[in-house]
Order: structure tokens, then sequence, then C-alpha cells
């Protein structure tokens, strides 16, 4: 807890650099501790990608930088001891300089990512080291820069110092605020994507308690302990808003909180723009530009539209059918269509097309923006007039039972695509041995992503993870079919999971429904299954423009719900279908409760459609009116259910 302290004595700033280097990786700091819990979440993927670290000090983003796999990560200081100690850790591909951040030595135009954290305070003069650091980013880079927040350190009088034998070693600062900061990187060509201000959290808190510095932290309870700035290389260009109302180029989202992560949350204007989000901004501007859309969402919480791993599409209509207690996939198939055939036949009536459209309308109502159609992609899932966004770059087989050539359909997919396939669905024999059977066909590598695997033990589960291989879970559908659900500790034991829905004919409902069994039935932990619908789950995909997070350059996939006490991984499993009142895809509204359907600009109305779904109303973004009449004229009026759930057309 330095930060607080009063300083002994003062010392030049090498020499006390030189001193910090000893201790700087033993002494827990809540300020840094704050700032790797938000800009882990703020950062674009590093992969492939050539990363500057300057003021590198003991490697810390280093090391938090490297598993990203960046194609080079560069680190700079201007202290040889701080080096010395970020060389001893061996991190992987680092290179490390010495150098100040007024002349980095490095040439033009080298990086795509650039953080500078906690080093403008440290600095003499900020216009130069603004220059510097445009000088050596690339056209579109990306720069991160982070630090004490200058006022709450003025109005509290903290200080920049730490303990050494004893004694508190004062590091002398420079304190400039955000415009200053703002205006100096304007000046050097880097625009300004986003401003965070934050406050210390219960994580943090722990801290001060564990130092008896509680009072401390109440003290600033409320306050923005650092500042977080994102800096973007490049122009802005304006882009007008097309009178068909398809797409918005630009809009604001003001007055939200929105989640950046299963616990980080910020209150912000959003701006998004062709698609992307492109600004995190403190407050609403006061003269917008005619072009932007504002769309006031004070009283809600965004949080990123959700990824649903797992679904066939077609069967959004069918009602759950079954018996229970299989053995294995394969014997609920046979099983329903002797037991069930007329009414298979009933539902396969209605045109692939409908029941392909129902599908992404009800993955739409629970918020999903995402999903992974386990079946042939036809053209239809790809055309930006569907609901929801629909993978199309993997390869595929149903499962071993039911499949012309696993391994050809495995080669087939590219190195930097996911390879999804059912296996060990059940819990016969036949089920536990559909892993080991993948593995010796050579299709069990990083690329295969296996859905259920129920039958997976935790030395089924090793191999998993030893092949670097995912897995999709889907537990109400197994718990119908088998009565059983995965195994809470092999579950804890995979690296890469994701959840999926799986269709009505055998699933409790939508993802939403699919996240609450999951947290009562499998024991997953609130930011454990958060994940599994927003990150992990684009990791398992390979989804690489940020779906399934809230931040600049990631696709604007947001959802919005009434905001409630707690944290984002805490409200997600208490959600369902009826708690989803906005869901934006690529910036566009897909679909508005009736309450934010009146704050609409026309332009976003337009095209959207009213649909009762159990008494709720909801506006979206199909056609909605000709995909009823045209369903009840086979299923009968009144008779169509989506996901079990009656739609009908509302009386307004």
């Amino acid at each position: 807890m330095s930060i607080l302290v009063e300083p002994v004595h003062l010392e030049s700033r090498p020499t006390a650099f030189a001193a910090w280097a000893d201790v700087y990786d033993e002494q827990i700091n809540p300020l840094l501790m704050l700032e790797e819990r938000f800009l882990l979440r703020l950062l674009p993927q590093v992969r492939d990608r050539d990363v500057l670290d300057v003021g590198c000090g003991t490697g810390r983003w280093l090391a938090n930088l490297s598993p990203g796999q960046p194609r080079t990560l560069h680190g700079v200081d201007p202290s040889t001891e701080m080096l010395e100690r970020a060389g001893a850790k061996n991190i992987p591909n680092v290179q490390l300089s010495l150098a100040a951040c007024s002349d980095l030595r490095v040439k033009d135009t080298a990086f795509d990512i650039l953080l500078a954290s906690f080093v403008l305070s440290y600095i003499d003069n900020l216009r130069s080291v603004a220059r510097e650091l445009a000088r050596v980013v690339r056209p579109g880079a990306n720069l991160f820069v982070s630090d004490m927040h200058p006022e709450t350190a003025m109005a509290l009088r903290w200080k920049r110092s730490f303990r050494k034998g004893g004694e508190e070693v004062s590091l002398p600062t420079t304190t400039r605020t955000i415009p200053e900061i703002v205006e100096a990187f304007a000046a050097a060509g880097l625009s300004t994507r986003a401003i965070v201000e934050l406050p210390f959290g219960d994580a943090e808190r722990d801290i001060f308690v564990a130092h008896r510095k509680l009072d401390r932290f109440v003290e600033a309870k409320g306050l923005p302990a650092i500042y977080l700035l994102h800096f973007s290389k490049r122009e802005v260009t304006q882009v007008s808003v097309p009178n068909s109302g398809k797409l918005t180029a630009e809009r604001f989202l003001e007055g939200g909180r929105y989640a950046l992560g299963p616990w980080e949350t910020v209150t912000a204007t959003v701006q998004t723009c062709a698609g992307q989000i492109d600004k995190v901004i403190p407050r609403p501007l006061s003269s917008p530009a005619p072009w932007i859309s504002r769309l006031d969402l004070g009283g809600y919480l965004l949080l990123p539209g959700l990824i649903n791993a797992h679904d066939h599409l077609e069967f959004s209509l069918f009602p759950r059918l079954g018996r229970g207690r299989y053995g294995n996939s394969s014997e609920w198939a046979h099983d329903i269509q002797e037991k069930y055939e007329a009414t298979i036949a009933k539902h396969r009536r209605i045109p692939k097309r409908l029941r392909l459209w129902w599908g992404g309308i009800r993955n739409l109502l629970g918020g999903v923006t995402t999903v992974c159609h386990h079946n042939p992609i036809v053209p239809l899932l790809l055309n930006e007039d569907f609901p929801v966004r629909v993978l199309s770059h993997f390869g595929w087989e149903h499962s071993l039972s039911f499949a012309d050539d696993v391994l050809a359909a495995h080669q087939d997919t590219a190195d930097d695509e996911p390879f999804v396939i059912h296996a060990c669905e059940g819990i016969d024999l036949q089920s536990m041995q559909e892993l080991k059977e993948l593995d010796k066909l050579g299709a069990l590598d990083q690329r295969t992503v296996v859905v259920h695997g129920l039958a997976l033990d935790t030395q089924a589960a090793a191999l998993l993870n030893e092949r670097g291989a995912a897995l999709i879970t889907c537990p109400s559908s197994n718990a119908f079919l088998f009565g059983k659900v995965p195994s809470a500790e092999v579950l804890a034991s995979i690296s890469q999971l994701a959840l999926g829905s799986d269709s009505p004919l055998t699933a409790a409902g939508d993802l939403l429904d699919e996240i609450r069994f999951a947290a009562t039935a499998c024991g997953l932990s609130s930011r454990r299954l958060y994940s599994l619908v927003t990150d992990s789950a684009a990791s398992v995909l390979r989804l690489n423009r940020g779906e399934g997070s809230i931040r600049c350059g990631a696709r604007a996939d947001l959802i919005a719900v009434k905001d409630r006490k707690g944290d984002p991984a805490d409200i997600l499993p208490a959600l369902t279908a009826d708690d989803i009142e906005l869901v934006l895809l690529s910036g566009r509204v897909q679909l508005a409760s009736q309450a934010i359907y009146e704050r609409l600009p026309t332009s976003d109305k337009t095209g959207l459609e009213p649909l009762s779904i159990d008494g709720h109303i909801r506006w979206l973004r199909a056609p909605v009116g000709a995909l009823l009449s045209e369903t009840e004229s086979i299923l009968g009026r009144g008779m169509v259910r989506l996901g079990g759930k009656t739609v009908c057309l509302p009386s307004l």
C-alpha cells in the first residue's frame, strides 16, 4: 500500500528505480491489480501482432502478453536493473532494450500495439514522448496508456513510493490531467478511442484489508483510482446513415453501464461506427453531428452479444421428443423416428427456409448474436437480413455413428478453423470409447471441438487437453436423454470449454435457460458461465473480430437488460428471454422491447415487426407476419411454438 504512505526521503529517479527493481514484484499494488483487471479486457488480440511495452519494468505486462502469441514482443525501459529482472523471467520470444520514452531507438512504424503502463507520470516532456510513440506505430495501431488518476491523487494526496529496508522511497512524478494527455496525443496524430476512469472494486478492497488500510479504501470509494486511455493512429472518416435503415453508420449508446468482463463494468457512452465499437467516452456529446443516432440507455446494463456454440436451427419449432434414459444418441435417434413419426413428418412439411428463420429468431430472443449451426450452411444463413450471425468458417461431421468420413472432414478443415463433431454423447461403453477412436483416427487435435462429451472422465479430459481440443457442453439435453449431466470435476478440468443450447428436440430452452441449468445442475461458477458464452466461446470457435467482448475495434454485438445490483457474471444466470430488451448485431438494432422501441429514432424502427412470445412483445428485424402466416398454414392457427413458447402477432 506504498502509494498511500508519505515518503521518508527523496532520491533521484535512476537511483530510485534501481532500488525499486529489487522489490517491485514482491509488493502487491492495488493500482496495478485494478489496471490488469480492466486493461486485459480492453486489449485486442495480440496473436501475430508486433507489440511494444514502453517502460516495461520487470516484465509484468510482457508476461501477460506472451501467451497470446504475438509475432514480436519488445520491452523497453530506461532502468538497467528493471530490465535485468525482466530478463531473468525468461519470458518466451521477448526482446528487451535499454531506452528512454523520448528516444525508443526502434525503427519507424514497427508496431501494431503499444502499451505505456504507469509511465507518463515519470516523463518530463509529454509532447515529445507522444510524438515518439506515434512514430514507432503503424497506421491503424492501438496504443494503451494507464496511470494513477490525477484528480484523485491530488485530492487524497497519494504519493508514489515503495518500501525497502524499512524505509519509504519516493518516486518524483509529474501530474498531468487527462485533457492535457489527450490534447498532446492528438497533436501527435493519435485519435482518442476510449477514456475509462476506474475506481477500486471488491478485488482491490481485499488488498487494503490485508494491509490494514481499509480506511484508505473507504476514503477512495467511488473516486477514479486510475485511468485507461486508448488511442489509435488512424484517420476517422464519417459515414452517412443509409436511408434503408439496414445499417446505422454511427450511434451513441448513452448513459448505460456496460460490461467489460464478468466483474468489470463502467458507465460510459459507447459509440458504434460501421458495425464496430468505435469509441468509449465518459459522457454524452452535447452537440452530436446530424448523422449520429443517439439512444438513451440510462438504467440499462449492456452485455456483449452471447455466443451459442451449438444449435440445430431447423429444429426450433419441434417439441421435445423422446422417453429418456438412452445409452447413446443413436438409440434416441432411432427411437423417435419410430415413436414420433407423425409429429416429425408434420414439422418437416414446414419448408426448411422457414424453420431456419425461426431458429435464428429463437436465438435472437435469448440475446444470442453469434451461433454455430451444426448442419450444412445454406445461403439464407449468411444473408445480412438473417436475425443472427451464423458461423460459416469451420469443418464438421455429425458424429462417428452418422459420418461418411470423419478423417477426411477433419483434414479438409483449415488450420485456423474449428472442426466440430458430436462425440461421447451417451453413457454406454460405445460413448466412452469415442474420444480414443477420434484420437486413433488422427482427428483429435487443436482444431477439434467435441460436442456433448458426456462420457468423458478425468482421464479422457486430460487427453482432450493434451491434444489441444475443446468441448462444447449442452447439459440440459444430456439430462433429458440420459438422465445424467457432465461431471463438475471434468468440466472444471477442461481448458477450452463453451456452452451450447442444442435444439428444442432435447434441450430445456434457449441459451439463457441453458446457462441457468448449467449453474444449478453442473455447479459451474458464475464467472465460468459468463466466459462460456462470451470470450471462451469465441476462442473455441476461432472468432477473431471481438465477438463476445465490448471493446474498441470489436464487432458492435450488444444486448441490453434492465440494470440491477451486482456484477455481470452474477446477473447473467438470472436472466430469461423476457429480460432481453435490446439486441444490436454489428451496430444494427435487431430486437427491441416496447420500451426501447419507443426510444428509437425513426430510422432504426424501419424494418422492425412486432411478435408476441408468451405475452411479451418484441420488435424484431424479421418478416414476422409472413413467417407466422406461412407456418400457421401447416401447423394450424395459434399452434406455433418456438422453443416451446407460444408466438403470435400482438394487438397493438
